[in-house]
């Protein structure tokens, strides 16, 4: 058990962290948010969507901002609590009590292994909901028509190739027209020209249909067949409605599809699963191909393997956890969310049986048997004759592999291998950017109790050059485990290894009292 002094010295260090740790967090999510913001408002106000689908976009963009944002305020966090410790004398204090740097910073990165426990918690659970919420969201913006808006004195189309609209003035508050021409195509065989002095549109409740109340005109139609016939009704007020012109958004309400950024960690392990067994079905497939190529060469029928072990019961769906954080969270959600009720089918009621009726018995004319064929004799001195052959059992069929037919399967192969290392990245991805929190808390300490007379300066220049390089190795990382370049582990880990390395060294380097200086 840590001495008294010692347990005041970590609760110290730690109550230090929280207000720049969350300081931090919060001014880093709101530059990220601000920059998604400009760059999506524009084409979101253009679409006339409501503010609080707009809204909606920016909150389920948040977080995927934090995702990232959390690592950058542990570090930055570190960096400005260390170099004004190391700055006010207090790390020197501390080692003339007999208190070394390495016991000062272990309280500091246990406090960083919880926030990357709770990172690894919102990466896993709460991002891929919100991305899929939001990818959602974005397709069903993106089906939506483009804001019904009628400019004055310019032949609005309204309805595609039907219906066209003119108004010489147009009040956008209380919708009202002023000198209106309507030009109605919809009909094939009568053209209209509706022409009234003034007039307004309101949506249907649904938003999908237009209604125009037209006062004080005409209406003009002329015949196609016979264009000298002309007819003209005069109106004093007069109803339409247009069908199909709403601006409404429909939302998606069951979407089954989800990206490997919209699924938890198990979930990704049933689609690895399945590819995995792809790519065993393919590598099977192609040895009995080469063995039965081999076999007609020789002249033998063809074998047939036996089938391959069954796949996963439900893919993208983790029926059987791997690992013991799957195993955990199965247990977990199975106590918390109550198991629904599945009504049964009630089972038939059993029939009593009936009594077998008393057969009758017919007379039935019977055929005599047919002939036994006559007897061979063998001639002495010849061989008996051969029995005549058996009819034959059901036989494979004797269809052979034909040439070519294995050109596909190593493309089967790697494209199985490909789809299973992508989802393997994404799920080492999590691990590393929850792992990010302490790696960076490693590496910010020792920089700053080393040039703690950086100041403000230090903490902006490390952050920003360790951010860059991380998150660059991160990308390229990426790219080449998709690519199978690089195994999936090696390419998220390889930054957190680099970085771990950095600040073991610097850790190592101001272990000695007065290095810290």
């Amino acid at each position: 058990m840590a001495r008294p002094t010692v347990r005041t010295i970590s609760r110290y260090l730690l109550r230090q962290h929280v207000a720049p740790l969350g300081f931090a967090l919060t001014a880093l999510t709101s530059l990220m948010l601000l920059n998604q913001i400009a760059k999506q408002f524009g084409s979101l106000v253009g679409k006339g969507l409501p503010w609080s689908v707009i809204l909606e976009v920016f909150v389920l963009s948040i977080p995927f901002i934090i995702a990232v944002t959390l690592p950058m305020a542990v570090l930055v966090a570190v960096l400005h609590v260390f170099t004004h410790l190391a700055g006010d004398n207090e790390i020197t204090a501390m080692q003339a009590s007999g208190v070394s740097v390495g016991r000062v910073i272990r309280p500091v990165l246990a406090g960083a292994a919880v926030v990357a426990l709770l990172s690894f918690l919102w990466n896993d659970q709460v991002l891929p909901r919100s991305n899929h919420r939001l990818r959602t969201l974005q397709v069903d913006i993106q089906r939506k028509k483009p804001s019904f808006t009628l400019k004055e004195q310019v032949i609005n189309e309204v309805v595609p190739g039907q219906f066209f609209l003119r108004a010489a003035r147009i009040d956008p508050n209380s919708n009202k027209l002023k000198d209106v021409t309507i030009y109605n195509l919809g009909d094939a065989e009568r053209r209209q020209i509706i022409g009234a002095d003034s007039g307004r549109m309101a949506y249907t409740p649904g938003g999908r249909d237009l209604y125009l109340t037209l006062e004080d005109g005409d209406i003009q139609a002329v015949n196609r067949t016979d264009p000298t016939e002309l007819d003209r009704t005069f109106f004093r007020v007069n109803r339409m409605r247009v069908a199909g012109v709403g601006n409404t958004l429909e939302r998606t309400e069951n979407d089954t599809y989800k990206s490997d950024r919209e699924m938890s960690i198990c979930e990704m392990r049933g689609v690895v699963a399945q590819a995995r067994h792809e790519a065993e079905r393919a590598r099977q497939d192609t040895r009995a191909a080469v063995q039965n190529d081999l076999r007609r060469l020789a002249g033998l029928a063809p074998v047939y393997p036996p089938p391959l072990y069954p796949p996963p019961a439900a893919y993208g769906v983790d029926t059987a956890p791997v690992g013991l954080y799957c195993r955990a969270l199965r247990r977990v959600t199975a106590w918390l969310v109550p198991t629904p009720a599945v009504a049964q089918t009630p089972s038939p009621t059993p029939r009593r049986p009936r009594p077998a009726a008393r057969p009758r018995v017919t007379a039935t004319p019977v055929a005599p048997p047919p002939p036994p064929p006559p007897a061979q004799r063998s001639t002495p001195g010849m061989p008996a004759p051969a029995p005549a052959p058996a009819p034959a059992a059901h036989m494979p069929p004797t269809s052979l592999v034909t040439v070519g037919a294995t050109a596909g399967e190593e493309q089967r192969i790697r494209s199985a291998y490909q789809r299973a290392a992508g989802y393997e990245v994404e799920i080492q991805k999590k691990y590393a950017i929850a792992a990010a929190c302490v790696i960076f808390a490693l590496v910010g300490a020792p920089i700053a109790l080393r040039y703690h007379r950086g100041g403000v300066g230090l903490v902006i220049g490390t952050s920003v050059a360790v951010f860059t390089i991380y998150y660059v190795g991160l990308i390229g990382g990426e790219s080449l485990g998709d690519r199978l370049v690089v195994p999936p582990f090696l390419s998220m880990w390889l930054p957190n290894l680099l970085f771990a390395v950095v600040g073991l060294i610097g850790l190592w380097r101001i272990r000695k009292p007065g290095n810290a200086r």
